[in-house]
């Protein structure tokens, strides 16, 4: 397997950094390495961020069987797995869709599981924030054809959500799932709609602060209703290439913006590890 040299675990350098909302109490560990982080003031309803890296040609996944993961898109970048634990660290709920997990069927959606050398500094910052537990992991699956025997429903370490059609309900419930699995179907003709999604989230789990893991056609739907409000994206400094028709997923898929209704967002922060840019946009 081929691996860019990751860049070592050092403090991002802040180049940008727009203030607005609060600053969290990140332990001291932590905002060495990342700065200061600032997220906006708990409204009505939850505030929904995403992230993820990809390539400088626009590549987030290979969709290559042992390499459709995010490390083979960041280098195995520690600065991004680094940023990632932390970005789960305040989140209240992971949502990911079925793909995503099918590309790495034995992670659970946890900071320490992602960076487990900053999980005393992860969970210190839950703790100030007031956030007992992991982070709620939402699968959205509209087929429900989901392994149950997988960690991140049979381990017990994380509550477990998945979201599905009337269908895919009807064929889950036909397997012994843990007690910390729960299902809940949503009515739908095609795609299930993010807004649906949402809502059964919120049944479940009243945090304010969503975090979206894709994959990128999920992640498309998000953008199309509107409901996404910032987006963290890690640009790895690789070209991966792209075939006439291939395979390799960008970071939304599924969904047409331009050039009639193109969706524009204000960066808001950016961030330098090595070769890597750590960006932040808002959207309206």
């Amino acid at each position: 397997m081929s691996r860019h040299n990751p860049t070592p675990l050092a403090p991002l350098d802040t180049l940008l950094e727009l203030k607005g909302g609060r600053a969290l109490p990140l332990p001291a560990r932590l905002a060495r390495l990342y700065g200061s982080l600032r997220m906006p003031r708990a409204g009505a309803r939850p505030h929904i961020i995403s992230n993820f890296v990809t390539t400088l040609d626009g590549v987030v996944s290979l969709n290559v069987k042992g390499h459709a993961s995010g490390g083979d898109i960041s280098g195995f970048s520690v600065q991004d797995r680094m940023v990632m634990g932390l970005l789960r660290a305040i989140a209240d709920v992971v949502i990911i869709g079925a793909g995503t997990l099918g590309a790495d069927q034995h992670h659970i959606w946890t900071a320490e599981d992602i960076f487990p050398d900053l999980a005393d500094e992860y969970r210190q910052l839950r703790t100030a924030l007031g956030k007992h537990g992991p982070p709620l992991n939402v699968i959205v699956s509209g087929s429900g054809k989901v392994d149950l025997d997988l960690p991140v429903f049979a381990s017990g370490k994380v509550p477990v959500l998945i979201v599905t059609t009337t269908a895919g309900a009807k064929r889950l419930r036909k397997h012994k799932a843990s007690d910390a699995v729960e299902i809940r179907a949503v009515r739908s003709v095609g795609v299930m709609r993010a807004s649906s999604i949402i809502n059964q989230v919120r049944r479940v789990n009243a945090g304010k602060l969503i975090l979206v893991e894709g994959g990128p056609q999920l992640l498309g739907d998000f953008y199309a209703e509107g409901v996404l409000d910032e987006q963290f994206l890690t640009l790895a400094p690789q070209i991966a290439g792209r075939q006439i028709d291939d395979r390799q997923y960008s970071l939304v898929m599924g969904q047409m913006f331009a050039p009639l209704s193109p969706v524009w967002g204000t960066l808001v922060d950016l961030r330098r590890g090595g070769s890597h840019l750590f960006l932040r946009y808002s959207f309206p």
